[in-house]
């Protein structure tokens, strides 16, 4: 159908206005072709004649209700400017919806509020969605984008445009936070928190007020987001653009500078920003000229906070920042700084003025240099350089150029940080970049900034058309549709105007390379140029500008300042003095970048480059960069696929959804909205799917259409027979492609046929009613009648007699049959008393003789009662004290033989300590042979010095000889001589200057050993002290031993008197006293031997001193020591011996230095030096010889102490003690015999050469440390032997007062058996006789009786060894659908029961644990391996509950044994507490049961929402709508063909799901009570998911889906009572839905109805109720939209209601699970084990 046979009576089309950009209105008269005017009528009323251009240009036509508010404007029917502009605002204004797909765009309206539609639960839902199957949002592009690069494994690019205040920077945000959520990294690093906190970082340094905007972004940023290959986020880096450096030193009225300025103004009287001297903002000249100091709603010092705190994530410190600071602080002093004019030529700054020195201070630069180089500037001309002042003018524009130079240094270095922070170990995957960059923009006053921006929009806009031109051809190929070329705008031309050779760049270039080139010649050369193109213009009343034709609007740009901002000038000079700052980061700035050298200053890879401050010559222009850094871009465009998000502003006011269509329609012509439109507008817009075709209309189809199966070609045959004309549609593949207006026919043919339909139905439903009202009215006339004609009847036939007659016959019979009755009454009352009082006194007769009985037989019980506890007590009295005294002769027997064992151990120990000393004597022999060696070893050497003493004395006579000899020489070598003489004194010298360093390197080392030694000789003091104080522990033990010895001896005497008593009953304790004696005996021996050894031990230690001092000379030293030893009374210690032997020590050293002093002298003091040796090692002799007397004393005191001791002592432990500490003086005397072989073998070592002696030296000091860790090893075994006998001897007293007790209470207790028995034979006797008398008559009645059956306990026994078996066939073995436990369910939680039963029978605690812990385990494995199925988990949850149950309801707690039966109460558990096992297996029964859920919920999520919320199940309800280029679920199914063989889902499939469940659930006869819980879990997830799916689809927001929804939770709620399941609570989950439902259903027109949805919705949020009342869409003409009065009423109603500000259903939220005890009536005795189980190695007690 033509287009133009659409524009008929009735129909609306648009028109231009003025002050709407367009209107509607409706046509009032069919066109006809040749019309030259348009009868039309204005929504006012106003009718008009609409004049045709040549009747050619009809006005556009308005698409039906039903299209408008589409989420896609590519579903429209007509596509042009006026349908997008209404349906935006219809969207934005009346829906509240911000987001709009249009095509490939995204259009974001910047609602000027903050919306609850960013939450983590919307990103969660949008996780995973193909794009259009929720409501269009910005998180919806940012998921294809994730998707498509994690599918298609490549790149991809988000490009937000807009221009400023229309929310570019946010939307950037919101996707970038969208990309953190969904892809966090599994690592600490957090690498997606650092990303975003870039932001506020970005937007402090780059962001500022604008009229427009708050927070305008005043430069281009690209962020590339990096992923790994599990993509992750593992980095980002960012690029930037054309940085506004303008704004530093200037701001328009109401503008403000850089945020960070004001925020560290804010904070200026913070300690750590005094040194900056910062003042307030209104008093600093850059941040005061717009006059806004502050923004509403904005706290600069919070803000400040944030920005260093995000500082602080990215890990720059405290320093960073500072200096970032500081030179901040210095731009605001430098724009202070005070510029006088000395006259029109010159100028000149105050050289104190405070500003200035403070900036100078701050950047570390030179005050006068300063002061100078701002007022003037060296001219270098051919011969001279000529310094020339400069006016003031110029000196503010030098100081405002050096403020804005430092500003965009520090920015671009900033950048560089934030990009190095961000960048993390490893290889880059993929990445996706988010551009947020500036739109196409003009103003009153267009300047070198905005022919920039609108310079980069046109090649976005290039590059735009490309992506679209090239997926419209995609599109049609992919459909086998002919491709026809679309002739769609190119602005190349445009692009060629700016950048092409000699085009407005390359002049602008060429005229800055001049001194003295001029914008206004600059402009003249753009005049002769490019005044022959087309697109480049003069404006006819200026000279200074020039014009633009861009593909969004023609622009003038004033020619002004556009050389200075090209050339981006600094003075040479100034550079310099930067480059000499003591402030390391502004050097680092402004240094020269030489070729080649690699240096990355601030170089970032911004694609703006940063400006190089020298050769003014060679360094290029900010156009040129900007033209490279474009191209940069472009490239890295080009190899991504791109997402567009076009931002809106949508009025100049900033007011909350206030919509101005001129500024909106404005943005969408230079945003390429329109462009899009109209590309596809040219071919074929609107597209359908054959299913959605055949769904929307059907209702066109005839009968014979629809029963056919092939929905393709039915679709085909109606296309064909409704639109004739071909050319308005093509078949594709999986769609149908129309024309502009088909659509809308198709629609107005749907809606007629609906018109006729409702017609046809109204007049048959009003002839219906008209006729059951006259068959009413009918029927009751003709009742009327017949009452009326009956009555006339009967007056006509009865008379009055006949009256009377009847009436009188009706009083006698009523008299007469009341007296018939009484008289029957009274006989049958008589009768009834006299039989109840018969009855009445038998009963009683009969209860009293009952009582009678029953008093008799409580007596008769009572006392046989009495007397059977009686006899069961005496039996139980005399089974326990013989059960005891057994018990106790057996322990008592024990303990005697655990006292055998500790003797014969004790022996032991003597025996191995015996034999160890014998063993060190072996070894103090072997030292003394040793000794002997190196005595001779010694004569030996002595002899050898005194070979060498002759042959030095021979020596020095030959060197005489040769002396005399050589006087007598020639007197003519005597010069000769003299030389050689002082050649050998310079010689000398040299050999004198080496030994004496020499000697001072051995006095070093002197030094060292004198240290050494006195560490020693410290650690040798303490360790003393130790041996001290170990030794008078000794004492003191030893002391109190001997009390305690007395205290034994005591009690000894009384255990034997007491064994005396007990010789009839314990046979064993004379052995134990013989024991005892042999152990004495033992001990006395051994006390012999070792006196014994310690005796010769003193001769042999006194031969070796002997031989070791040598003559007789020193007996009288030896003597002196003795006495002095002897007068020392019993506590004489170790003390004075190592004294001597650190004197002896000390004086070797003092020895040893002499000697290697005097070796350096003749070699005949040599020999005095050795005899002097000679004689000090017989003094050391002296004293080592009254050392080892003085420990032969000590010896002999010791073994007269262990002696003594001995005959004191009778307890074995002493003994041992003694034993040690000989031991102990055995080791010590070793360890101190081998010091002193080492000292000797020192001494004699000494006469070799200074090498050797060090070595020795060395090796002495090992020694000795190795001697000093002996001595401590030797101390701790000491105190470890003394720690053993204490134990041993307190165990001994214990177990001696044990002994005793239990003697004395035996003793007693046997003489009272002794009686009780005589007692109880008797009583046995006679008992005996009477039972023989009771077996007999017994013995009769069992032959006469018949045989009883066996009785079980409700109870398996299995050996241990097979616990493994068990459990592997109970638990890890045991499949849900065996035969048994299909037959007898809960039979594995029964098993395992009746076999812990078992084990508390037994009271084997071991047995017990073991099986538990088991049975807990293997639930766990089992559980682990089957998480995915679904049966097993079934079974498992089932059973671990019965198990629970069982473990309750045999607890023998009066809680769980109310129900139980006698039987089942016998079966409790007796010995054991299991209430700790009930805890675990109720934390495991929770854990499989959120499996278990989690399995369902699985299974079931993807059938809710095509189930509940898509699928028909009333058909013709409701109706599908086109849904534009985002088709819904485009990327799960090809073509319609896998759309018909895809699984799609039903309601039936819900419910055969969830019936599949239940009936698991009841196969496994879980309780009702855990079934409804987990049903309630499971329609708490429809509920949810439903509603929140309700909440991000506008499409499901309609009437007839709200019926659809009401049908589908009918059918749930029949389900339940089907499965005889509790409705009431499971039903309260679907709640919200069903108010969902209800909501979209009512009303929505007065204030009732809004006070109804107020009363009604209670379930649903405030924000959900307007939420879906914004949304709600209507599926046909006959319904109507809510107005936005309505919905502003229902938000004044819901105002005060408490709810959640949260858009979202917390759609994975668990209702906490409870395990309620349920009575089982199974009786364990009666359960049997199937054999299918093989538990053969189970036995049934």
């Amino acid at each position: 159908m033509a287009l133009s046979e659409l524009y008929t009576k009735f129909n609306r089309v648009w028109i231009p206005d003025t002050e709407h950009v367009w209107k509607s209105a409706e046509i009032l008269k069919d066109f006809q072709p040749g019309d030259k005017e348009l009868e039309i009528q204005l929504e006012d009323g106003t009718e008009l004649q609409y004049p045709l251009e040549g009747g050619e240009k009809l006005p556009p036509l308005r698409n039906p209700d039903i299209l408008v508010g589409e989420n896609d404007l590519t579903a429209l029917s007509y596509l042009h400017e006026p349908a997008v502009l209404h349906n935006l605002k219809i969207r934005f204004v009346e829906s509240k919806i911000i987001y709009t797909y249009c095509g490939i765009i995204l259009v974001a309206v910047n609602p000027y509020k903050q919306l609850p539609i960013y939450g983590d639960a919307v990103i969660h839902a949008y996780s995973g969605q193909n794009m259009g199957d929720l409501d269009p949002h910005i998180f919806a592009v940012a998921e294809e984008a994730y998707k498509q690069m994690a599918r298609n494994n490549k790149n991809q690019s988000i490009i937000v445009s807009g221009e400023s205040g229309a929310g570019k920077t946010v939307s950037a945000r919101y996707a970038m936070r969208y990309f953190a959520m969904v892809s966090k990294s599994s690592s600490n690093t957090r690498v997606e928190d650092r990303v975003l906190a870039s932001n506020p970082i970005t937007e402090a340094i780059g962001n500022a007020k604008t009229t427009r905007n708050d927070n305008s972004s005043r430069f281009g940023k690209y962020t590339e987001i990096s992923f790994d290959r599990k993509y992750q986020i593992i980095g980002a880096n960012m690029r930037t653009y054309l940085l506004e450096k303008s704004r530093v030193v200037f701001q328009s009225e109401n503008e403000r500078n850089y945020h960070i300025f004001y925020q560290m103004c804010a904070c200026a009287n913070q300690p750590e920003f005094k040194s900056l001297k910062l003042l307030s903002a209104d008093e600093f000249n850059y941040t005061c000229m717009g006059g806004e100091m502050e923004i509403e709603g904005v706290d600069d010092q919070v803000d400040m906070a944030e920005t260093r705190r995000t500082f602080n994530l990215l890990g720059l410190n405290e320093n960073f920042q500072m200096d970032i600071f500081k030179v901040l602080a210095g731009i605001l002093h430098l724009g202070n700084t005070v510029i006088k004019a000395q006259n029109t030529e010159k100028s000149t700054i105050n050289s104190s003025d405070p500003h200035l020195e403070v900036f100078c201070d701050l950047m570390g630069v030179n005050m006068d240099g300063m002061c100078r180089w701002l007022c003037h500037r060296r001219i270098v001309l051919s011969a001279e350089t000529v310094v020339k002042p400069q006016p003031k003018e110029r000196a503010v524009n030098a100081r405002d150029a050096l403020a804005k130079h430092i500003y965009a240094l520090l920015f671009d270095w900033v950048i560089h940080k934030i990009n190095k922070a961000l960048k993390v170990p490893g290889k880059q995957h993929s990445f996706i970049g988010v551009l947020d960059i500036y739109g196409f923009e003009t103003f009153d006053v267009n300047s070198f900034e905005q022919f920039c921006i609108n310079y980069a929009n046109e090649k976005l806009q290039q590059q735009f058309n490309l992506h679209v031109f090239k997926l419209e051809q995609e599109e049609y190929m992919k459909e086998d549709i002919p491709w026809t070329l679309i002739d769609f705008y190119d602005n190349q031309p445009v692009i060629d105007l700016i950048e092409a050779k000699m085009g407005i760049l390359d002049l602008l270039d060429e005229e800055c390379l001049f001194p003295q080139g001029t914008d206004k010649n600059w402009l003249q050369k753009l005049y002769n140029f490019l005044g022959s193109n087309a697109l480049f213009e003069k404006p006819r009343m200026s000279t200074d500008s020039f014009l633009i034709q861009h593909f969004a609007d023609k622009v003038e740009y004033q020619c002004k300042g556009f050389l200075e901002k090209n050339r981006d000038t600094l003075y040479e000079e100034l550079v310099d003095l930067m480059r000499s700052s003591q402030f390391a980061l502004v050097a680092e700035f402004f240094q020269e970048e030489e070729p080649n050298s690699g240096r990355k200053n601030i170089k970032v890879t911004p694609a703006q480059p940063r400006a190089k401050g020298v050769n003014k010559q060679l360094r290029s222009t900010v156009g040129e960069k900007f033209r490279s850094s474009l191209y940069l871009l472009m490239e890295t465009l080009n190899a991504t696929t791109p997402h567009y998000v076009r931002c809106i502003k949508p009025n100049e006011e900033k007011l909350p959804f206030e919509y101005d269509s001129k500024r909106v329609v404005q943005q969408l012509r230079a945003c390429g909205v329109l462009e899009t439109i109209r590309i596809s507008a040219q071919s074929y817009p609107s597209r359908w799917t054959y299913i959605e075709f055949y769904s929307r209309y059907s209702i066109l189809m005839s009968q014979s259409e629809l029963k056919s199966e092939e929905k393709k070609q039915t679709c085909r045959m109606v296309l064909q027979r409704l639109i004739p004309d071909s050319n308005q549609y093509k078949f594709g593949r999986t769609k149908i492609f129309f024309r502009a207006g088909q659509v809308a026919y198709l629609e107005k043919l749907r809606l007629d046929h609906l018109r006729a339909a409702c017609v046809t139905i109204q007049k048959h439903a009003r002839g219906w009613r008209q006729r059951r009202r006259f068959l009413h009215m009918r029927d009751a006339a003709i009742t009327i009648q017949q009452y009326i004609r009956g009555k006339k009847k009967i007056r006509q036939t009865v008379t009055a007699l006949a009256l009377k007659q009847g009436w009188a016959a009706l009083v006698i019979q009523r008299h007469c049959r009341g007296y018939l009755v009484r008289r029957v009454y009274q006989l049958v009352r008589i009768a009834t008393i006299t039989i109840q009082a018969f009855t009445r006194g038998w009963r009683a007769r009969k209860h009293y003789k009952k009582m009678v009985a029953e008093h008799k037989a409580l007596v008769l019980q009572k006392y046989a009662r009495a007397w059977l506890v009686r006899r069961r007590f005496q039996t139980m009295r005399r089974l326990v004290i013989n059960v005891q005294l057994s018990y106790r002769v057996q322990q008592l027997r024990k303990k005697v033989e655990e006292q055998n064992k500790e003797n014969l151990s004790l022996m032991e120990r003597v025996t191995s300590l015996s034999n160890a000393r014998a063993q060190g004597m072996e070894k103090v022999q072997a030292l003394e042979a040793e000794l002997n060696k190196l005595t001779n070893e010694r004569m030996a050497l002595e002899e050898k010095e005194r070979k060498n003493t002759e042959e030095a004395k021979q020596a020095v006579a030959l060197l005489q000889n040769e002396n005399k000899k050589l006087i007598q020489a020639n007197k003519a070598l005597e010069q000769s001589l003299k030389d050689t003489t002082q050649q050998m004194r310079d010689n000398f010298e040299n050999m004198k200057t080496k030994l004496m360093e020499d000697l001072e390197r051995e006095e070093r080392l002197r030094k060292v050993a004198e240290h050494n030694s006195e560490l020693q000789k410290e650690d040798s003091e303490k360790e003393i002290e130790a041996l001290q104080e170990e030794n008078r522990k000794l004492r003191e033990e030893r002391v109190r031993l001997q009390a305690q010895l007395q205290e034994d001896q005591r009690i000894n005497a009384e255990i034997q008197e007491q064994l005396q008593q007990l010789t009839k009953h314990v046979k064993v304790i004379p052995d134990l006293r013989k024991e005892i004696n042999s152990l004495q005996m033992q001990r006395d021996e051994a006390d012999k031997t070792m006196k014994a050894q310690s005796q010769q031990a003193r001769a042999k230690i006194s031969v070796i001193t002997r031989q070791l001092l040598g003559e007789a000379k020193e007996e009288e030293f030896i003597r002196r020591l003795h006495e002095e030893v002897s007068n020392n009374n019993d506590e004489v210690d170790l003390l004075s011996a190592f004294d001597e032997m650190e004197k002896a020590a000390n004086f070797s050293l003092r020895v040893m230095e002499n000697q290697l002093r005097e070796q350096k002298d003749a070699y005949e003091s040599r020999v005095e030096t050795l005899v002097y040796k000679n004689e000090h090692l017989n003094k050391e002799n002296k004293q080592l010889q009254a050392f080892f007397q003085e420990k032969s004393d000590i010896n002999n005191s010791i073994a007269q102490e262990v002696t003594r001791l001995t005959a004191e002592n009778m307890v074995i432990p002493e003994l041992k003690q003694q034993v040690s500490e000989l031991t102990r003086n055995k080791h010590e005397l070793e360890t101190q015999l081998q010091d002193q072989n080492i000292e000797m073998t020192d001494l004699q070592l000494a006469f070799e050469k200074e090498g050797l002696q060090r070595r020795n030296l060395e090796k002495r000091i090992l020694e000795m440390e190795r001697s000093r860790d002996e001595m401590e090893r030797q101390m701790v075994d000491l105190r470890e032997e003394n720690l053993q006998l204490q134990k041993v001897q307190q165990s001994e007293s214990e177990a001696k007062n044990k002994l005793r007790q239990e003697t004395t209470h035996l003793t007693a207790e046997n003489m009272d058996f002794e009686e009780q028995l005589d007692m109880k034979d008797r009583l046995i006797k006679r008992l005996q006789d009477q039972i023989k008398a009771l077996q007999t008559t017994e013995t009769a009645n069992q032959r006469a009786a018949p045989a009883v059956p066996k009785e079980y306990l409700g109870m398996l026994e299995y050996k241990k060894e097979d616990e493994g078996r068990l459990i592997q066939t109970l638990i890890l073995g045991l499949r849900p659908r065996s035969v048994g436990v299909c037959l007898i369910p809960g039979l594995a939680a029964h098993l395992l029961f009746m076999c812990v039963r078992h084990a508390d029978y037994l009271n084997d605690e071991n047995k017990l644990k073991s099986l538990m812990h088991n049975v807990i385990f293997s639930i766990k494995e089992v559980v682990m391996e089957n998480q995915e199925n679904f049966e097993v988990l079934s079974f498992w949850l089932s059973n671990t509950h019965r198990f629970l149950n069982c473990l309750k309801q045999y607890s023998g707690e009066e809680e769980f044994k109310k129900q139980n039966t006698p039987r089942q109460n016998k079966n409790c558990l007796k010995n054991f507490d299991l209430s700790e096992h009930r805890q675990i297996l109720s934390d495991l029964a929770i854990n499989i049961y959120h499996q278990f859920i989690n399995l369902m919920e699985d299974a079931l999520y993807p059938m809710i929402i095509p189930g509940m919320l898509e699928h028909e199940s009333l058909q013709g309800i409701s109706s599908m709508k086109p849904t534009g280029f985002r088709k819904r679920s485009s990327s799960v199914y090809e073509d319609g063909e896998d759309h018909a063989r895809g699984q799609s889902y039903t309601m039936t499939s819900i419910l055969q799901q969830l019936s599949v469940f239940h009936a698991c659930m009841e196969k496994q006869v879980m309780e009702p009570q855990l079934q409804g819980q987990v049903i309630r879990q499971l329609f708490y997830l429809i509920g949810s998911t439903s509603v929140n799916s309700i909440l991000l689809r506008k499409d499901l927001c309609s009437c007839r889906k709200g019926m659809q929804i009401r049908c589908n939770i009918s059918y749930l709620e029949e389900w339940l009572r089907e499965k005889g399941l509790p409705g009431a609570c499971t039903m309260e989950m679907l709640g919200p839905l069903s108010q969902v439902a209800w909501l979209l259903q009512v009303n929505k027109t007065t204030d009732e109805d809004a006070a109804e949805i107020k009363q009604r919705c209670s379930e649903l949020s405030p924000v959900q109720i307007v939420k879906i009342l914004n949304s709600y869409t209507p599926i046909d003409d006959f319904e109507k939209r809510v107005t936005p009065s309505f919905v502003r009423k229902v938000q004044a109603l819901l105002h005060e209601r408490d709810g959640s500000s949260q858009l979202m259903m917390d759609a994975q939220y668990r209702f906490q699970v409870t395990f309620p005890f349920c009575f089982s009536p199974q009786a364990l005795e009666l359960l049997q084990v199937p054999s299918s189980l093989h538990l053969d190695f189970v036995t049934r007690i």
